[in-house]
């Protein structure tokens, strides 16, 4: 007789079951089972998913098992029960079924299947009681971490980012907790101060950790740039952890396998947005202000696509703005034969918009090309103006220190906030006359909308007082030091490089729009570092034939 061909199929869901080894157990009773039937079990034929839902029919051993059914290697399958096979009935009676198409015996430790409709009953109430107890366990779970994370608890987060320790309920006597590691935490301060204050790109961050030897939480001596990323976006290191940033969705299949996977499948992963998030307060590596500063300037980088040192074949790339549609200038050479023969090398910034292929072969914008030498003669010109003529910038800064008059008085602030104090306790007071009955709904929703209105506009004038007092500060500051800067920055200018050129220009331009008619230069002017990160206003300069002039329509100031 031809001996039977038996194979197991075990399963565990989750990956600290699989960690854990439970799934030994399920393999030790196959394997006792088997031999009492006098089967042989050979490694090739036990096919196991360690930390793999049975929500899904995409599992890495299960497709081998089918595979195999399919083929005629299989006669006889031992399972430990159904719920292992899957989760859903559904799915349950998809692989009996087509396991009993291809001539395969199916054989469940604690319950046999019968011919009789007693015994399908029972089959399908197993089926339906896992799938009913996976729901609720699922449920339950996202429902408890979403309450601890509304209560504050820590131990929801499980884990500790890149400057912290976390500490378990257990070892923190029943309380979860983070605690600052020194050592991590100066390195993250550090990786903030790079971007935030000198403006440095994520590259340029892992070069500086690179050559300062500085090791990763894993100890790798090289720094990801995924991992500097992750760093700079946590809002933890401002003091506020964020849970629930991320949901996984359902499994699905990949239009081809990656590379070096076997599966051809993956699981989707939504980032949520922030306002979705669970706030949860934790020790503060940063204050928030430098760390807004880092968010806007991830977002600016992002925006200007900057290009790469070793990359870098114009004067301008990654700063060229189109007027008429917002799309980005890039560089492109061009070749032109002359009357006589003679080939000239051109290069031109050119609207991405303009380019039709890109579109589907209709272009959206008609805004003209440029030569990128004229261009960057005339950019230099007036950088190298407004640094050799800084009383041009003193000027803008005294205009604004006298348009701010003078700092807001401390009485108008304070008086402004009890007028707030009363219109909240006004809210609260209508709340309660709702609550007992004494007014109608009309009334109180008429009060209430106008009380918080009231509360809006107070809000606003604090902020803008907050904000007067700060730019008045800060311009005190910068006036009397306006003519060392340029003087330091002027010594040598006119014999710089390409590259110096370039770094120069990006630390004072922000953006240069290019309209039909008009080059907008938009300067950020920077003064010699102070102990925080400076004001992000603009000033902007119009090039028009090679002159430039103050725009009137536009009063702001870079700093």
């Amino acid at each position: 007789m031809k001996p039977i061909q038996a194979a197991l199929y075990a399963r565990v869901s989750s990956d600290q079951q699989a960690n854990a080894q439970t799934i030994a157990s399920q393999l030790a009773v196959l394997r006792e089972r088997m031999q009492i039937d006098g089967c042989v079990s050979t490694a090739d034929r036990e096919f196991v998913d360690d930390g793999w839902s049975g929500a899904n029919l995409m599992r890495p051993a299960l497709e081998r098992l089918r595979d195999a059914a399919a083929l005629g290697a299989v006669d006889r399958l031992y399972v430990h029960s159904p719920d292992r096979l899957a989760r859903k009935y559904a799915y349950q009676v998809l692989l009996i079924d087509e396991l009993q198409r291809a001539g395969v015996e199916v054989i469940f430790l604690n319950h046999s299947i019968g011919k009789t409709p007693e015994d399908e009953l029972l089959l399908q109430v197993q089926g339906m009681m896992a799938e009913y107890e996976r729901a609720k366990i699922l449920e339950r779970s996202r429902r408890g971490k979403r309450h601890k994370a509304q209560t504050g608890q820590v131990s929801v987060l499980s884990g500790a980012p890149y400057g912290y320790r976390y500490v378990s309920v257990h070892d923190g006597g029943g309380c979860a907790r983070y605690e600052v590691v020194e050592e991590d935490a100066r390195v993250v301060r550090q990786i903030f101060a790079w971007v935030g204050h000198e403006r440095a790109t994520i590259g340029e961050v892992c070069r500086r950790l690179e050559e300062q030897h500085i090791l990763t939480a894993r100890g790798k001596t090289w720094w990801d740039r995924t991992t500097v990323w992750g760093i700079l976006k946590n809002p933890a290191y401002a003091g506020q952890a964020a849970f629930g940033k991320t949901r996984y969705e359902a499994f699905h299949a990949c239009l081809r396998p990656q590379r070096h996977q076997r599966l051809p499948m993956s699981r989707t992963v939504k980032t949520l947005s922030s306002d979705q998030w669970q706030s949860i307060a934790v020790p503060a590596l940063v204050d928030c202000d430098l760390f807004a500063a880092v968010q806007e300037q991830l977002q600016e980088n992002r925006a200007l696509n900057r290009t790469r040192r070793r990359g870098a074949r114009y004067l301008l790339q990654g700063l060229l703005v189109c007027k008429q549609c917002g799309y980005a200038y890039y560089g492109k050479p061009l070749s032109r034969a002359s009357r006589k023969g003679h080939v000239r090398h051109y290069a031109y910034y050119r609207c991405i918009g303009s380019d039709a292929y890109r579109f589907g072969g209709q272009r959206l914008c008609h805004n003209g090309q440029v030569r990128t030498d004229c261009l960057e003669q005339a950019v230099w010109h007036e950088v190298k103006g407004l640094l050799m003529d800084p009383h041009r910038l003193t000027q803008e800064y005294e205009r604004r220190l006298q348009a701010l008059e003078q700092p807001p008085e401390d009485t108008q602030q304070r008086h402004l906030e009890d007028q707030l104090r009363q219109c909240r306790q006004g809210i609260t007071r209508v709340i309660d006359a709702y609550a007992e009955g004494y007014l109608e709904k009309h009334e109180f929703e008429m009060r209430v909308t106008r009380l918080r209105e009231r509360q809006k506009a107070l809000d606003g004038q604090i902020a803008q007082l907050a904000e007067q007092a700060i730019s008045w500060n800060e311009l005190q500051l910068i006036v009397g030091r306006l003519e060392d800067f340029a003087a330091k920055v002027t010594a040598g200018i006119d014999s710089m490089g390409f590259e110096a050129q370039r770094e120069l220009i990006r630390m004072l331009v922000k953006r240069i729009e290019i309209d039909q008619e008009n080059v907008n230069i938009v300067f950020r002017i920077a003064p010699p570092a102070t102990n925080g990160p400076g004001n992000t206003e603009n000033m902007h300069y119009c090039w028009r034939g090679g002159q430039s002039y103050l725009d009137e329509s536009v009063h702001a100031l870079c700093i």
